[in-house]
């Protein structure tokens, strides 16, 4: 049976946390996929309360329909599966709300939990919105979210997705999502330029940094990267093991930008900044594709970059540009890296269908005949490597970044919690107009970590300031 396609009424508030990147991809048209829903989230698999009702199934009814929330970039994977499976009764939404910052999901459930109905089976969102949908909204009701790793999905496709990419649905002891595709950071750079001018790719920050300046110097008006658009903190400073979001315990954030992690790459990219070798402009300000998208020699950022970015955005020529692996520090053997996107998919705990709404979120995930064609790279390792050999993906490129995307997926770095709130809020609030009046990064971490301190308290957690 085919579905009908609804039309939710009414608008959520916009997510703050990709605002800038979103009317910058509107602007030049780029395709909606490169938002990648919210910014995922790390470490914050510890246990909270053990008193947490035990989940109960509704009263099961096979074959019954089951109504799916989809975002409209995942819409195109909703209705292929409904092709291929024309014997699920499905009725399909498309919906806004699963931008990062939205609070529109959450009153929907909170309104459903209190009327007793009206919750969709399925839903495509943020790994923010699992941080409410794991709890009970009100005393009394489970967790809008089924624990998928209770007798729904077998372990042995939950450990075949990339390496910490789950960590951002996992409270409780429990796996709440299924991870639709990440965006792990890696160094891009333009190969032709690097060719010409017979540079080396950098393999540790302290040759990025000089590198930097070595082309600042010699061709001053090319760049390395930017820090002015409001997910760049998640480049450099998740990057940078930065405990900006540290979740030490479910109700308790740590957060000191005093630590030397998070001084370290303040330092390294302030000195960038007055070299001129980093923009406080950021990459998807009006006007910057224009007056300076050819002159990005290196960027420091997620996976979607090359299509989104360079393709997209910069209009910069096939076999151009290319992706190295994660940066490390001198003396660390080890590279973390930062995540900018990805979009999770939950199972409502009151599905009447579990089965059909499981198989659904399974198939979006992990199967290579979605994946292969997804727009963003998925978490699912053998999907990704389905993607990766799909020449849309990946014949634009001057080598092939298979090695670097494969090794970035799994060095995530795990200590950049996810929280209830955008980690882009006081970054954009409080970190760039600082930079755009001309104050360091190092003099603007005490009140980067002061609005991040504020909203963490607003948002109920106990904060720790070292």
């Amino acid at each position: 049976m085919r579905s009908s396609t609804s039309m939710r009424t009414g608008a959520p508030r916009p997510g703050r946390h990709r605002t800038a990147l979103r009317t910058a991809a509107a602007a030049l048209s780029l395709s909606t996929a490169a938002l990648l829903a919210g910014c995922a989230s790390a470490d914050t698999t510890a246990q909270s309360s053990s008193d947490q009702a035990t989940f109960k199934p509704a009263t099961q009814k096979d074959g019954s329909q089951i109504t799916v929330w989809t975002d409209s970039t995942r819409l195109p994977s909703v209705q292929k599966y409904q092709k291929a499976h024309p014997d699920v009764k499905m009725d399909i939404v498309t919906y806004d709300g699963g931008a990062d910052g939205s609070t529109y999901l959450q009153s929907k459930v909170q309104l459903f939990d209190r009327t007793g109905s009206g919750w969709p089976d399925v839903v495509f969102g943020s790994p923010t919105d699992v941080t409410w949908a794991s709890e009970p909204t009100k005393p009394g009701v489970q967790p809008f979210a089924a624990p998928l790793d209770d007798k729904l999905v077998p372990q042995n496709t939950l450990d075949g997705f990339a390496k910490g990419s789950l960590t951002p649905c996992q409270f409780n002891g429990h796996t709440y999502c299924l991870r639709n595709d990440i965006a792990q950071v890696v160094l891009w750079y333009n190969k032709s330029l690097m060719d010409k001018w017979g540079y080396q790719v950098p393999t540790t920050w302290e040759q990025y940094e000089a590198l930097g300046k070595k082309v600042a110097k010699e061709h001053p008006g090319y760049l390395v990267g930017s820090v002015g658009d409001t997910n760049s903190h998640e480049s450099y400073f998740w990057s940078g093991q930065c405990p900006a979001f540290d979740l030490v315990k479910p109700d308790t954030l740590r957060t000191d930008l005093q630590d030397p992690d998070c001084t370290r790459t303040a330092k390294l990219l302030d000195g960038l900044i007055d070299a001129k070798a980093v923009t406080t402009k950021g990459f998807f300000s009006q006007g910057f594709a224009k007056e300076s998208g050819s002159k990005v020699l290196m960027a420091y950022g997620p996976s979607w970059y090359g299509q989104y970015l360079f393709k997209a955005a910069f209009n910069a020529p096939a076999k151009q540009i290319a992706a190295a692996p994660p940066l490390t520090w001198e003396g660390e053997t080890k590279a973390a890296t930062g995540n900018v996107g990805g979009g999770v998919w939950m199972v409502s705990s009151h599905s009447a269908n579990l089965k059909a709404s499981t198989d659904l979120v399974t198939w979006l995930t992990t199967s290579d005949e979605n994946q292969a064609s997804a727009p963003t790279y998925p978490a699912y390792t053998k999907a990704a490597q389905a993607w990766l050999k799909n020449p849309a993906n990946s014949g634009y490129f001057a080598n092939d970044v298979s090695e670097a995307f494969q090794q970035a997926a799994d060095e995530v770095w795990t200590g950049w919690s996810n929280t209830k709130f955008s980690d882009a809020t006081a970054w954009s609030s409080v970190v760039l107009p600082a930079l755009t009046a001309g104050k360091s990064l190092t003099d603007t971490l005490p009140a980067w970590q002061k609005e991040i301190s504020n909203e963490a308290k607003a948002h109920g957690y106990k904060v720790e300031n070292q």
